[in-house]
């Protein structure tokens, strides 16, 4: 592997911003110096550009195996890779989901082939596979997901039992996807009776309501609370939820964690009419109300980790009516730069940034030796140039399936080189696909 030098870079790292060199050899970080006169492979000058820390997005929908028209373990780890995600964590409700160790193990094996990012793929959980959940080595694996509302295949928990199982046996970190199933079937119904087949989109949050997302959130808490559960609740979209979660106690303390997504931060209820099914999503975006007062959680660490949920569809799939229509935006190569146009508007800062996307998730999941630019730590860089201008067109949409919500959207700072575990992986629109992203491993 070659050794790589980055000089005069703007370092964001651990709540400060210094000028720094930084020599990467054999993986690692092995220097952070105002300046190092060493050699290297590869010299990038980093004047003027920010070196970030690779982003760890916590939640993505990737949807290798089985359902590979929409996206693979090819493409959207590319992808991330041209948005600086370095390192992801995939959902299980693949085809068929990761319900066993042995299906766990296959996602594995495809990423370690394919994937230009680091990686590690969640256990499923169901009403009937306590006994391959409890087989879980928390040392190779992110954590346990739990849908609690709907998800594709043989994958909702609604059982009392079985989340009282979960809860009080799983050792490692459980992180839940919250709506409340009865809630949701019973809102669905109303509106079928009242519109019939052809439910307008901007309803999707009136189905998939406050009132279903707080009630499974609750439920959660307070069975975490029960039995000391590591709890991580994903996706928060609503202001009601904010206080199960708190501020008073360091990160590294907590028991219970949450995550907002970008597309939470960034749409609200109103903007149904100008995308349609192309922001439906699960949780539903809400009103701006619901919006505003997800920022503010955000900066005050009630909210603790940014993802993207990420999750592509077919641009013919989104296209069909509300109920056909598929819930899920594809997000990853573009989130880094949602949160720069906060930032260029002034709402958040560049070290808030890098807390929340990257040591957040590290400190969150326990991953370790990446998150932060430290000396022997591996090698997750993300250089980027705030100033640059650039349109998402359809030719530099790297998602399989072809499309974003963002599509026509001029944004303002662009990622420059990322580079995966040591390895240069994409370059000023280029991508060395010559070695693949590392298992993630955890100090559980």
């Amino acid at each position: 592997m070659k050794s790589i030098l980055i000089k005069n870079a703007f370092v964001v790292n651990k709540g400060k911003i210094k000028t720094r060199d930084v020599f990467v050899k054999n993986g690692r970080i092995e220097k952070i110096a105002k300046q190092i006169g060493k050699k290297a492979d590869r010299e990038i000058n980093g004047e003027g550009k920010y070196l970030l820390p690779g982003i760890i997005d916590d939640q993505v929908h990737f949807r290798e195996p089985g359902l590979t028209h929409k996206s693979d373990l090819y493409t959207e780890p590319r992808a991330a890779v041209a948005g600086g995600i370095t390192s992801f964590m995939e959902m299980p409700n693949t085809k068929p989901a990761a319900l066993t160790q042995k299906l766990l193990e296959d996602k594995y094996k495809i990423a370690s082939k394919k994937s230009l990012a680091n990686y590690s793929f969640f256990m499923g959980a169901s009403n009937d596979n306590i006994e391959e959940v409890l087989k879980t080595n928390p040392k190779k694996v992110c954590g346990v997901k739990v849908f609690m509302g709907s998800s594709t295949g043989n994958m909702l928990v609604d059982d009392e039992r079985t989340l009282d199982n979960l809860f009080s046996k799983v050792p490692m970190l459980i992180a839940t996807h919250c709506e409340d199933e009865e809630t949701i079937r019973t809102n669905a119904l109303a509106y079928r009776e009242k519109y019939g087949m052809e439910i307008p989109v901007n309803m999707h949050p009136e189905i998939r309501n406050v009132e279903g997302c707080l009630k499974s959130s609750t439920l959660a808490v307070n069975l975490a609370k029960q039995y000391n559960t590591r709890l991580h609740v994903l996706h928060i979209s609503t202001m009601d939820e904010l206080d199960l979660f708190t501020n008073k106690i360091p990160l590294k303390d907590k028991r219970i964690t949450s995550e907002v997504c970008v597309h939470h931060l960034y749409f609200n209820s109103k903007d149904y009419d100008k995308y349609g099914t192309q922001i439906k999503c699960n949780p539903a975006i809400k009103s701006k109300s619901h919006q505003k007062a997800l920022f503010p959680a955000l900066l005050d660490d009630r909210l603790d980790i940014i993802a993207t949920d990420h999750a592509p569809h077919t641009w013919e799939e989104k296209s069909y009516s509300y109920f056909q229509a598929p819930s899920g935006v594809p997000l990853v190569q573009h989130s880094l730069n949602v949160m720069l146009e906060f930032y260029h508007e002034g709402m958040i800062s560049l070290e808030k940034i890098v807390e929340k996307m990257c040591h957040a998730p590290a400190i969150c999941f326990n991953v370790k030796d990446r998150g932060y630019i430290e000396e022997g730590y591996w090698a997750d860089l993300v250089l980027v140039d705030l100033d640059k201008k650039w349109e998402v067109k359809k030719k530099n949409i790297h998602y399989k399936c072809g499309w974003s919500p963002f599509k026509g959207h001029e944004f303002k700072g662009r990622v420059t080189h990322t580079i995966v575990s040591g390895h240069l992986a994409y370059e000023k629109g280029v991508f060395n696909e010559s070695k693949q992203g590392e298992r993630l491993t955890f100090k559980n």
